[in-house]
Order: C-alpha cells, then sequence, then structure tokens
C-alpha cells in the first residue's frame, strides 16, 4: 500500500548516532516566511486549535523536541500526529526514532514494519529498520532492508554492518572449536561494533565466561539481557539462527547451564525444557535437556542418601551426576562432604579443589576446604581458607571461632608460644595500673582505647571497637576510662581522646590518635595472628 508520505517532507536523517538515529532534516518551505520579519500575531487560542488539527504542525513540533534529545515529548507529538492521520508512513517512521531515542527498540521496529507497510518503497523506513537489525544482531535482515532497491545506506551504518558480520562470523567458528578465551574476545567485539541490543550474543558471552570458570560474571550477564520482544513480523528475532539454534532457543540454553552450575536445578531444568520446546531437532539442546534430567535425579538420590548417613552410596550417586556433567561445582562439594564424613579427607580435598576451580568464589566449598585442611594438620591452608571466609562474611561466628582455632594450632605446629588463648572473649574494661599492666603482657596482641565518657568520637568508636573483639578474637581488647583511672592516663601518657595503643607482650607497637575505623581496623588485623 502506497501513502503520502507528508505534503511539506520533513523527516529525520540517518546521520550517525546510534541505531541510526540522528539529525533531524526538513525539507520544503516550511512554517516561515523566509523575509527575516516576524510574523503576523496569531491569537493563542487559534494557534493551538490550529496545532491540534495539523498533523504537520504536530510533525514539525515533534522534530524539534527530537532534536533537542527530548524523546518523550517527540513521541507524544508524534502520537497525535499519528491519531489525525495513522496512514502517514513519514509520521510512524519519525516516531520509531523516538522509540529508538528512548532506548524502546521492540516498539520501533514495529513502528517501522508499519511504515513500510503503508508504504513499501519508503527508503528511509528500510534504512531505519536495517539500522536497528544491525543493533540487534539480524545482519541477513538488516542487509536486505540497508541496500533496498541498491539504494546506498549511510557509510556508518554500512561499515557497522561488515563488522558486527565478521565478529559474529568468528564468534561461530571459535565456538565451534570451544576457543572459549577468544569466543568472549570476539562476541565483545560485536557488541562495541554495534549490536550492542543483541541477547543472543551477550548470551553468548555469557556460555564463554562460563567455560572460561568465571561463573559469577556469567551468571551477572545472563541476568542482564538486553530486553527486546519480537513481534509477529516477519523480522521475529525468535526466526534468527545462531550457532544453528533458534536464537531464543540458544539464550535459554545459555541460561540453563549457568542454573546448573550454581545449584538452581529446577530453573535450570526449566528453561531447557522451554529450549527444547522452541528448537526440537537441535541436537545440543536434546543432549542437554537429557543430561539435566539424569543429573537432577542423581543429585537427588544422593541427597536422600546422605541424609540416610549412606555415604558411601551418596558418593556413587554424585559421581554418577558428574558423568552427565563433569563441571558441575555443586556436585563436586557434595561428593565432598561424603569423603569428609567417610574420613577420607584428600578425596574430600581434590573435590573441593575441583569444585573452586569451576567457581572460585563457591562459599560451601571453600568452607568444607578450610575444615579439610585442618583434620589433615595442615594449618596455614586452612587458615588462609578461614581468613578468605572471615572478610566475605565477617558477621559469621562459627567462622571466626574456626579460624581462631586455626591460628592457635599453627602457632603450636611452628613451635610458638600459647597460653591462656579462648575464644569469644569481650571487651575489658581496666580500672587500675596493676590490671592494666597484666592485661597487656599476655600472650598475643592486646589493642586499648583511652576514652572518656561524655567525649563524642569516644562514643562513636567504643562500639565499633565490640565488633572488632568479635571479628579478631586471638585479640585482647581492652577500654581505660582516663577520667576514671587518670594514673593510667599519665603513665601512658594520654593526653587526647579517643587515642588506641596496641601492645605486644607488655610494649607499646602502635598509637593511633582519633582514628577512622578503617585505619582501626586495618592496624587491629595486622597484629592479629
Amino acid at each position: 500500500m502506497m501513502s503520502n508520505r507528508s505534503s511539506k517532507p520533513e523527516v529525520l536523517s540517518l546521520g550517525s548516532g546510534n541505531y541510526g538515529h540522528g539529525s533531524i532534516m526538513r525539507g520544503g518551505s516550511g512554517t516561515g516566511t523566509g523575509t527575516g520579519k516576524t510574523d503576523t500575531h496569531v491569537p493563542v487560542s487559534s494557534n493551538s486549535r490550529r496545532m491540534s488539527m495539523d498533523p504537520e504542525e504536530l510533525k514539525r513540533l515533534g522534530n524539534e523536541e527530537y532534536k533537542k534529545g527530548h524523546f518523550l515529548e517527540a513521541l507524544r507529538l508524534y502520537d497525535k500526529a499519528i491519531g489525525l492521520s495513522p496512514a502517514n508512513a513519514a509520521y510512524h517512521c519519525n516516531r520509531a526514532a523516538a522509540l529508538m531515542g528512548l532506548k524502546r527498540l521492540s516498539e520501533a521496529v514495529k513502528e517501522c514494519d508499519e511504515a513500510i507497510k503503508l508504504d513499501s518503497g519508503y527508503v528511509r523506513a528500510h534504512h531505519r529498520l536495517g539500522s536497528l537489525l544491525v543493533s540487534l544482531g539480524q545482519v541477513e535482515n538488516a542487509r536486505r532492508h540497508l541496500y533496498f532497491k541498491g539504494y546506498q545506506p549511510d557509510p556508518n551504518e554500512a561499515q557497522k554492518l561488515q563488522l558486527v558480520e565478521k565478529h559474529l562470523n568468528k564468534c561461530t567458528d571459535l565456538r565451534r572449536v570451544r576457543d572459549w578465551g577468544n569466543v568472549l574476545k570476539e562476541s565483545d567485539a560485536a557488541i562495541v561494533s554495534g549490536a550492542d541490543a543483541c541477547a543472543q550474543l551477550f548470551a553468548c558471552k555469557a556460555e564463554a565466561l562460563l567455560k572460561l570458570h568465571q561463573l559469577d560474571d556469567a551468571d551477572s550477564v545472563i541476568s542482564h539481557l538486553p530486553k527486546f520482544e519480537a513481534s509477529n513480523s516477519s523480522l521475529s528475532c525468535s526466526q534468527m539462527k545462531l550457532f544453528g539454534m533458534q536464537s531464543e532457543a540458544y539464550v535459554l540454553f545459555v541460561r540453563a547451564q549457568i542454573d546448573l552450575s550454581l545449584g538452581r536445578f529446577e530453573n535450570a531444568l526449566t528453561s531447557i525444557e522451554k529450549s527444547g520446546h522452541i528448537d526440537p531437532r537441535n541436537v545440543e539442546v536434546a543432549v542437554l535437556l537429557q543430561n539435566i534430567r539424569s543429573l537432577c535425579k542423581s543429585r537427588a538420590r544422593g541427597n536422600e542418601l546422605f541424609k540416610s548417613e549412606r555415604y558411601t552410596e551418596a558418593c556413587s550417586a554424585y559421581g554418577d551426576g558428574l558423568k552427565s556433567d563433569p563441571s558441575n561445582p555443586i556436585l563436586y562439594c557434595n561428593r565432598a562432604a561424603c569423603w569428609f564424613k567417610l574420613g577420607q579427607f584428600e578425596r574430600s580435598l581434590d573435590d573441593c579443589n575441583q569444585a573452586l576451580l569451576i567457581h572460585p568464589h563457591y562459599t560451601k566449598a571453600l568452607l568444607r576446604r578450610a575444615a579439610t585442611f585442618s583434620k589433615l594438620e595442615r594449618w596455614a591452608e586452612s587458615v588462609t581458607d578461614y581468613e578468605v571466609l572471615r572478610r566475605a562474611l565477617p558477621n559469621d561466628n562459627d567462622i571466626a571461632e574456626s579460624l581462631f582455632h586455626a591460628q592457635v594450632a599453627l602457632k603450636k605446629s611452628r613451635g610458638e608460644e600459647v597460653y591462656n588463648l579462648k575464644f569469644g572473649g569481650e571487651v575489658e574494661l581496666i580500672n587500675d595500673l596493676e590490671q592494666f599492666k597484666a592485661a597487656v603482657v599476655t600472650t598475643g596482641a592486646s589493642v586499648v582505647l583511652f576514652k572518656t565518657a561524655s567525649d563524642l568520637q569516644c562514643k562513636q568508636i567504643s562500639p565499633f571497637l565490640d565488633t572488632l573483639c568479635k571479628r579478631y578474637p586471638s585479640i585482647n581488647f581492652l577500654k581505660v576510662d582516663i577520667e576514671e583511672s587518670p594514673t593510667i592516663a599519665n603513665v601512658e601518657n594520654v593526653r587526647i581522646v579517643p587515642t588506641i595503643k596496641i601492645y605486644k607482650k607488655g610494649n607499646r607497637m602502635k598509637e593511633l590518635v582519633c582514628p577512622c575505623r578503617e585505619a582501626l581496623e586495618s592496624s587491629v588485623r595486622h597484629y592479629s595472628f
């Protein structure tokens, strides 16, 4: 169907901006007189009536708002113009440009489709749609519209198409040979080159990160995919293929793998079943579907056996699951727990290491490895793991206690003196000089807060010292009120509060006057085990 685009052609150019929406180009004589003289005054009410009834005037005003970057206001004006003249292809094309500015790409594609439906030979609408399709990674469809009937597109758009196609082809070839490092590189390059709204490319990046054991990053990417709702037109993204797989099926295929590795087994099964429904003939999807079903069955059986304390059989069940997915950190960690219960600590350690190789920030596997190191009396490695856990979970008292005992055992293993150390002590209030001297000569470090009851900074830092006492149980924490115990303040030459002094075996090691929390904790950490 051919339609009147405009009696006074006034259109948005492709320009060089994102998705091809750039500057505004005006055609025709417009509404000005061209004489440089002031227009004849028209009453406001007359102007309002004329504007509300004239779609060309509404379009002109929309173009002005668009040029200012006021895309929402431009969209409102184009909507009014379309309401008055719904068969005008130029209005729909301009509306698409405003939607692109608002990053509402699904709607923009539909508006371009509508413009082309109204005027199949409308070159500008074809070019705008082609630019959109490049950003969505649909290079074949994009080429068809950008080079419509031999018309040459904007050089920038042509170059963008060429680069995106090149990097997409490389992604395909590299994925085929499982070169995940370069798949990551090429998927990033394709996105940067112009396909920055292509959910399938971001999924490809997520899959590469997963295979490179950067699981947290993979999860972040797959959780923040660009949104695009495919229309019912021939340009529907669901019909596009990537790596021989329907695009929507591929996104679900990757999501299922990531969910599986993070222990979200039900989500993984749901995603891969949806993927199989969309692309039932794809071999990769079918194989993963079978493997996930088998793995879920083995995991459930292993969990039941573990609860029944049938640890040897549980090991076998988890091992069956690993045959379906040899890179599943959850199953390695579960099997490590079985080996631990069976007293086979070296095998438990092997499975913990394997789980952490796949998912380096897997807290449960790190905790299990720290406990296994303790059983093997590899105290330095146990302390290292517990310290990592302590930083990640500073308020976990069980981890703090385990770290404390590992630190004590490490000191003993090195032949160092360890006396009267106990976990879970509280900040001790010191009232006299003899009590103070006895406290600071004990084994390990002592942190003393010199304070007054009325000072605001002292009131702020005193509760933080209580927190540090729980975080660093190997250190003695003391408080001295210098107004109640002036003798101690005089002997220790304390004139300003709050003052923190750190002692080791009676010797003063460090002094901090009015410290911030970060500086105080850094010093405490340094003098802990």
